[in-house]
């Protein structure tokens, strides 16, 4: 991997941290991912039109799979934020998908990934979960456990689907529009449906989060399945786990989360993780 897709993913990952932290932002987590929702429609629809040129219709069949596992995954986030901080679900969430992923990708796809890179993703893993060890210490609600896993599996699931289909599709720009149009849309639809309009933007304000979201959103999905197509899917995602540092951080500046001697050690850990796998 590049220097230059490196720190692309790494933007990306601030990225993630950024959108994931509006999500926290006021009352109804739920709220915050229909409104986010319903901006991933309005920026990815105008994209896929205007870029879409030479998107190959054999990954519309990824597309579509890939709108079902973010339901999945936007459902499990928001159930499991409205149960914790964003520096306990954050790194759950984030954390175990990796080694899924490398597991992934040594059965199921072509890429090939070195001992030293294995590690370097076994080790960022580990650094990311030894996060999550306060909901267990410090007495936090465990009920975020099981819908942070959840999440956790999704993400492992879509982006094995995603860096597959935006190589098929040979436009990763214009497959992740369609991705984010499929998700939004699906996601927006089932959960009117389900709570009835009381999940739609209440004011301006919810409005521009959710739009700011959105942007963040695409922007760092955007990159990281661009990443895909040219390095290999496992060390790109563990990359991205990196989001976790920023996570901490903006939940110690702007949340007024605690930041421990363990938080301390689990991002020296995943500072580590990251050396490896770019030695790699």
């Amino acid at each position: 991997m590049s220097i230059a897709v490196m720190l692309a993913v790494l933007g990306s990952a601030f990225l993630h941290a950024l959108w994931n932290s509006l999500m926290k932002v006021g009352t109804s987590r739920l709220q915050a991912m229909v409104t986010l929702s319903l901006g991933e429609v309005i920026i990815g629809l105008p994209v896929a039109l205007i870029w879409g040129q030479g998107f190959q219709t054999a990954a519309v069949p990824w597309v579509v799979a890939s709108g079902v596992t973010h339901f999945f995954y936007k459902f499990f986030l928001a159930q499991a934020y409205a149960h914790g901080d964003l520096s306990r679900v954050y790194p759950i969430a984030r954390g175990t998908a990796p080694l899924l992923i490398g597991l992934a990708s040594g059965l199921v796809l072509p890429d090939v990934i070195s001992p030293l890179e294995y590690a370097g993703i076994a080790v960022l893993g580990a650094g990311i979960l030894l996060m999550a060890q306060g909901v267990f210490r410090d007495g936090e609600s465990r009920r975020l456990i099981p819908f942070a896993l959840g999440s956790a599996c999704a993400t492992a699931a879509y982006t094995v689907i995603d860096g597959s289909g935006a190589r098929l599709s040979l436009n990763a720009v214009a497959y992740v529009a369609w991705v984010f149009v499929a998700d939004g849309a699906g996601f927006a639809a089932i959960m009117l449906a389900w709570k009835g309009r009381s999940l739609l933007p209440a004011d301006r304000a919810t409005g521009l989060r959710g739009a700011l979201a959105a942007a963040a959103s695409y922007g760092a999905y955007a990159v990281s399945v661009w990443a895909m197509t040219i390095a290999p899917i496992a060390l790109v995602a563990a990359l991205r786990e990196t989001s976790i540092l920023f996570a901490v951080l903006i939940g110690f500046f702007l949340f007024g989360e605690r930041m421990t001697p363990g938080k301390a050690v689990a991002a020296a850990i995943i500072v580590g993780g990251v050396m490896l796998t770019r030695l790699g």
